[in-house]
């Protein structure tokens, strides 16, 4: 199988550790992924191939058919390809929204095509994924995914209510992060499992993605994250890190968000690093990996699934680490 791009090793880790139904499996969700987006006219459909090859880590369809187990199923593969088509769509939208230049280290669709062809091929992307689950019929799935992409446009919606704005606490942040992220990695387990302990193990474990997704965003490194420290920032949003830091640095309170610039931005994260905030919200990170492997127990799962899902929630926090 050849392997998405922008994978980092604890990913592959997981591959690497698993017999070859995973690997097999991914191979075949690409082949879906690629069938999905092709044939709806040039423009469009070169860009949604574009996006596409532009890589990802694919953990979202991994989780759906980690959870779903090995046993080849078309149910779990349409799944797995429709929710890494909405997670497609959410990041060509959130681009057009941030004006964001680079994604991964790349030229974003909405940079090189413009605003309006971006917002359509995430359209696109949205629409695709719904129709890959209605061939199945499954009202189940359907109903999983649609209600995780409503709580995504909510967690969109508020985090830009919440830019620019200091005084966000961390229980409004996580609520954010709940809607944004965890509900998605929570709709992949479901997709893919029965087992009620799935739902508090991918919400779980896409909480601490999300925590360290704004660590790396302050400590970087650029060559590896694919963005600019302190892009978050430069948009406004308050993450945790800054949360935590302003409790131990009061002063930085007092700072303009809107009036930061590149320079001015990697210096706030620079303040940021230096009160320990960033090895803080990665405890936190990893207090929530410990919370979704105990989410497990007890649960039906065959030996090797249990240890490719422990997997997955460890290598969350040990991204680019």
């Amino acid at each position: 199988m050849t392997r998405p791009s922008s994978v980092p090793p604890p990913v592959t880790a997981v591959l690497d550790a698993s017999s070859r139904w995973l690997p097999a499996r991914l191979g075949e969700v690409e082949q879906l992924l690629r069938r999905a987006v092709a044939g709806h006219g040039e423009l469009l459909g070169d860009d949604a191939t574009a996006t596409l090859d532009a890589g990802g880590k694919r953990l979202r369809p991994m989780l759906v058919l980690l959870c779903a187990g090995s046993e080849r199923s078309a149910g779990a593969l349409r799944a797995a390809a429709a929710i890494e088509l909405v997670h497609m769509a959410t990041l060509v939208h959130d681009d057009v929204l941030d004006d964001a230049p680079l994604r991964r280290g790349l030229p974003t669709l909405a940079a090189t095509s413009g605003r309006r062809r971006a917002t359509s091929t995430g359209d696109l992307l949205f629409s695709r994924a719904f129709a890959l689950l209605a061939e199945e019929g499954d009202a189940r799935s359907v109903a999983l995914l649609a209600d995780a992409s409503v709580a995504l446009a909510r967690g969109e919606l508020a985090q830009r209510r919440d830019a620019f704005d200091l005084s966000i606490d961390e229980q409004r942040y996580l609520e954010r992060c709940r809607l944004k992220t965890a509900r998605l990695f929570e709709c992949a387990c479901l997709l893919g499992g029965r087992d009620e302990g799935l739902r508090e193990f991918g919400a779980e474990i896409g909480l601490a993605f999300q925590l360290l997704d704004d660590v790396l965003d302050v400590s970087g490194p650029p060559e590896r994250t694919g963005k600019a420290r302190g892009t978050d920032l430069l948009d406004g949003t308050v993450t945790l890190p800054l949360i935590e830091a302003a409790a131990s640095d009061p002063a930085i309170r007092e700072v303009d968000l809107q009036a930061l610039d590149p320079v001015s931005a990697e210096a706030l994260c620079d303040r940021i690093e230096a009160t320990g905030a960033l090895a803080r919200v990665r405890a936190r990170a990893l207090q929530m990996v410990v919370a979704a492997k105990q989410a497990l127990e007890g649960g039906d799962f065959a030996p090797e699934q249990r240890q490719l899902l422990s997997l997955v929630a460890d290598g969350v926090v040990q991204r680019y680490s």
